[in-house]
């Protein structure tokens, strides 16, 4: 399971409990089986639970809640996250400064020979 994908899920149903997984495929921009692939695995982990309304009137019955658990577990999820974010970041930063030099010494005019 990647976590990016089980952090970006667990962040949106933290706001949005009453997410349909159609919906939440949508924001997460993957399909709707890969939707319930991931929810059942942070239902099996314990980091989310469903709620199921009983006398629900429309097909908005369910809401999925993050456990104790799962809060504990998406702070760690994030900071690891964060983390990585960063460590690519200096590495996309001392690029950047490299081509921005190389950039510049490309664009001194050469001295006649």
């Amino acid at each position: 399971m990647n976590e990016e994908r089980q952090l970006r899920a667990m962040r949106m149903l933290e706001d949005h409990p009453e997410m349909t997984q159609r919906e939440l495929a949508r924001e997460l921009g993957i399909s709707l089986g890969a939707v319930n692939f991931c929810l059942r695995a942070l239902v099996t982990k314990g980091w989310v639970k469903i709620e199921r309304f009983q006398k629900s009137q429309n097909k908005r019955g369910y809401l999925y809640l993050l456990t104790p658990t799962g809060i504990v577990e998406k702070s760690k999820i994030s900071a690891s996250f964060l983390a990585r974010k960063l460590d690519e970041y200096e590495v996309l930063k001392a690029e950047i400064e490299s081509l921005d030099a190389e950039v510049k010494q490309s664009r001194r005019p050469t001295p006649p020979i």
